[in-house]
């Protein structure tokens, strides 16, 4: 019976943590009472689901319990009586189960999105509250996906929080007028919700299919918001998710273990998803070349291979040459390196990959890549080297297997 609770309340907490902050957020106006309150939930949740059995309906128990806490959090902190009756009044209703409805535009995450998504906070700490709260991730994901020290992200998160608490910032989804100026943002965090799910910080599985779905369920939540003319950027990122998604299958074997791109079984490939995003793309060039349409036209090439071979590798380095030109970073001259290498071979891509160490030494994945370069360029003490720089730096299982499988190719 306990192991069945735990097992409820893991997968819980990584498939539904987003929603039920988010109504949470909703219900009581403050950030830090509404995590403080979930997270007390949760953790009722593992004593008593031992002893008593998991619940009908685990969300919406959760969020009944957190609401309850949410109200000796406010008492703790020695608010005014009055504040704390008017809270335990609009708390005071039932959760039924659904207690969502997923057709509804706009919802509680996406109302989430966009209070974190406010001009008042600093762009990175837009995203950075954004994924850690809608999305789950702890302190040291969130600073992952930036490249910097986890007690930076840290003192970040709390400023934001404080700051959305101080000024009064609204938990709404703002008019079409100011939608603009945040949109941007929004779409940067709808990705690396992606991404996260996409490629796992940490832990066993490689995938984290919750979050890969709830990011194109984000995304098209968006682009229908912005109806019927939606940015070209918006359908550039949901084309560019849908893409990447359809490849989920082939990335593992069926020991869990990562499949790189080469490798992968095309016919496991999602040809319907393909398809469907194949358009999309077309559509969001037709408004220019922004970031996520210039990425989605490079996923659509490699999506329309139907060999690895036959890889139109020239037309997808025009395509990063344009990207860097749009959106400079070291991660996008990382990734044009590896293009570089299959147009002009990996002599001229290791320079490449040395002149961004200082950028992203602690990027295991630039590492990762210069190892397979040094590999293909025959000089394998070197590529030991790389192998096992970029070893010390992963952090998810299916990964660390795939490159000490590698490092005991090289070396052998």
């Amino acid at each position: 019976m306990s192991q069945n609770a735990d097992q409820a309340i893991e997968e819980l907490y990584h498939s539904d943590w987003g929603r039920i902050l988010a109504a949470l957020i909703r219900l009581v106006g403050d950030f830090e009472v509404a995590e403080e309150a979930a997270q007390e939930a949760f953790a009722a949740g593992v004593n008593q689901w031992r002893s008593s059995g998991v619940p009908e309906f685990p969300r919406a128990w959760i969020i009944r319990t957190a609401q309850h806490k949410a109200i000796d959090v406010i008492r703790r902190r020695a608010l005014h009586d009055e504040k704390v009756e008017s809270y335990a009044y609009g708390l005071s209703e039932s959760v039924e189960q659904p207690d969502y409805d997923p057709a509804e535009i706009p919802d509680d995450r996406l109302r989430l999105i966009f209070t974190c998504c406010h001009p008042a906070l600093a762009p990175e700490s837009q995203v950075a509250l954004t994924l850690q709260t809608l999305g789950g991730l702890q302190t040291d994901e969130v600073a992952r996906a930036f490249l910097v020290p986890v007690t930076t992200m840290a003192q970040r998160l709390v400023r934001a929080k404080r700051k959305i608490r101080d000024a009064h910032i609204p938990y709404t989804v703002p008019g079409t007028t100011d939608m603009p100026e945040r949109l941007a943002a929004v779409l940067t965090v709808i990705y690396l919700i992606f991404n996260e799910g996409y490629a796992a910080t940490r832990g066993g599985p490689l995938v984290r299919t919750d979050l890969c779905a709830e990011a194109i369920r984000l995304g098209r939540l968006v682009r229908a918001l912005m109806a019927p003319q939606p940015p070209g950027e918006a359908t550039g990122l949901l084309a560019l998710m849908l893409l990447h998604d359809s490849r989920r299958d082939a990335r593992m074997d069926a020991a869990g273990d990562l499949v790189i791109l080469e490798e992968q079984d095309r016919s496991r490939w999602n040809g319907q998803q393909i398809a469907q995003a194949l358009p999309l793309v077309e559509d969001a060039l037709r408004s220019g070349p922004g970031p996520f349409t210039v990425q989605a036209a490079i996923a659509a090439l490699h999506c329309e291979a139907a060999r690895p071979e036959d890889t139109d590798w020239r037309q997808i380095l025009g395509l990063y040459d344009l990207l860097e030109r749009i959106t400079p970073s070291p991660i996008v001259s990382l990734n044009r390196a590896v293009a570089v290498a299959m147009v002009s071979g990996p002599l001229p891509a290791l320079e490449l990959i040395d002149g961004l160490a200082g950028d992203l030494d602690s990027y295991h994945l630039l590492h990762s890549a210069r190892a397979d370069l040094l590999r293909r360029a025959g000089s394998p003490v070197e590529a030991v080297k790389a192998y096992r720089r970029a070893l010390e730096l992963v952090s998810n299982d299916s990964e660390r297997r795939f490159l000490e499988r590698r490092l005991r190719e090289v070396r052998g």
